[in-house]
């Protein structure tokens, strides 16, 4: 058993090595292969970084009347952040409301001078929601406006919730990244897809041109998985070799998109995500590197062997 495996792995070497042209070959069209597998992995970091931008800036505002007790917002506000739709919450008082609105109109002297002559603060109190996504604004304003806590008396303490002075914009934002998300997952798949038919063609021709040495073992009383093995070994070298080689390229590649990318995709350096990230990419280029390496062989000597 011991010596059959050997006489196995050394014969996957051997014709990894003798067929030097066919395994070039083949590690190439792997490489590619992989390499788009990369990328998509790469495009697929930047498209969310993109997204998670998007989001960041959609947010609703809830405005509340001058009068409304601090208290009663502060439980409101409460009651917002058990939402399971909802991120985070900001509450803005009204004196820090009014810091913000001198320093947004710093350079505004004729604002300035009418709000100095006001008896009174005019600005309420705000608070900022961002939810997990755009989509769920809308379910967060229904909240608002059905909240009983929202009354003071028979008043309610809310003045204005900008969500549907903002609605439009929001649904559109809504739609762009859903849209985006769909295309991204399809382009991938799609591309994915015919890199693996490609290069599990090409480990096809490459097991064609052995066709006859396959014969002369069948004639010669080899068992099929004799036959088969050094094959199978040849594709799992084919696969290593080609997840190194894809690695070691996009080594290069990131670090000299690293900060080109990092200013365009909102902090995402590239080549420090490679990095942080070597492991997983490891795994992920060499386990699907060996297993199409190998299945590819194994599928590919079957014919030949009319199993």
């Amino acid at each position: 058993m011991i010596t059959s495996f050997k006489r196995i792995l050394r014969g996957g070497f051997t014709h990894f090595y003798r067929n030097v042209f066919v395994s070039l070959a083949s590690v190439l069209i792997m490489t590619v292969t992989l390499f788009v597998i990369g990328s998509v992995i790469f495009l697929s970091a930047t498209l969310t970084r993109s997204l998670d931008e998007i989001r960041s800036k959609v947010d609703v505002n809830v405005y509340f009347q001058t009068g409304a007790p601090e208290s009663s917002i502060l439980a409101l506000q409460k009651s917002v952040d058990a939402l399971v739709e909802v991120k985070s919450t900001e509450y803005i008082s009204r004196e820090k409301a009014l810091e913000n609105f001198r320093l947004r109109h710093e350079n505004d002297a004729l604002t300035l001078q009418a709000l100095d002559e006001l008896p009174d603060n005019p600005l309420g109190a705000v608070l900022n929601i961002r939810a997990s996504e755009p989509s769920q604004y809308e379910g967060i304003a229904t909240f608002l406006k059905g909240e009983s806590a929202l009354s003071k008396g028979s008043t309610s303490i809310i003045d204005e919730i900008n969500y549907y002075d903002n609605k439009a914009t929001i649904d559109k934002l809504s739609s762009i990244i859903d849209s985006a998300q769909k295309l991204g997952l399809a382009l991938s798949v799609l591309l994915v897809a015919i890199s693996l038919i490609i290069a599990f063609n090409t480990i096809r021709l490459a097991i064609f041109i052995s066709r006859d040495e396959i014969s002369v073992m069948r004639l010669v009383g080899a068992s099929n998985t004799y036959i088969r093995g050094p094959f199978v070994v040849s594709g799992i070298l084919y696969g290593t070799s080609a997840a190194i080689l894809t690695l070691a390229a996009f080594y290069p590649i990131t670090y000299y998109l690293g900060s080109s990318t990092e200013n365009f995709f909102s902090g995402l350096n590239l080549f420090r995500y490679y990095l942080d990230h070597f492991g997983e990419f490891f795994l992920i280029l060499a386990g699907t590197g060996i297993v199409l390496g190998a299945a590819s062989s194994y599928f590919a000597v079957r014919r030949y062997l009319n199993v």
